[in-house]
């Protein structure tokens, strides 16, 4: 068996008006995050570790924000397809561990819903996916509220 460790980061700008999806569910606030999809954060760093595990480079590559298809994109079709090229590779996903950085609204309470429809569409067990949630004491953009960033590690294997 062989084993790789993958990790991702990413950040989207927050803004009054936009629809706020987390985790591949949608969470009622004012602002919502910012992007050429529907800027699901966490579901953007989840793809990015897993790509990069497998060495297939990273979100961008494969689904680019320049291509018009993209545009306004459930992340969660995006996750789909992003473990259907890692699954090609002959990799499986082992867990996932990650962190939210996000100043408001306080999504603890979400966490378990996030990881139920993730683990629906990574056909994993929710055991195998750590959601945790933390702000930066009001320092940076975060603490700002003007946006949020989060941060993945995955562990795949091949038989």
């Amino acid at each position: 068996m062989k084993i790789r460790v993958g990790f991702g980061y990413d950040v989207h700008q927050l803004k009054t008006g936009e629809e706020f999806w987390l985790g591949g569910i949608k969470i009622d606030y004012e602002k919502g995050a910012v992007g050429h999809s529907d800027a699901d954060v966490l579901i953007h760093v989840i793809c990015d570790a897993l790509l990069g595990a497998a060495n297939l480079r990273d979100i961008g590559h494969h689904f680019s924000d320049k291509d018009p298809k993209f545009k306004g994109i459930d992340s969660k079709i995006l996750l789909a397809e992003t473990l259907n090229i890692v699954k090609q590779k002959g990799w499986s996903i082992e867990n996932i561990d990650s962190t939210i950085c996000l100043q408001k609204p306080k999504i603890n309470a979400h966490i378990p819903a996030m990881k139920v429809c993730l683990a629906e569409v990574m056909e994993i067990s929710e055991e195998d996916i750590s959601i945790k949630a933390t702000t930066t004491e009001r320092l940076g953009f975060v603490g700002r509220e003007q946006g949020i960033s989060a941060y993945a590690a995955v562990l795949i294997k091949k038989e």
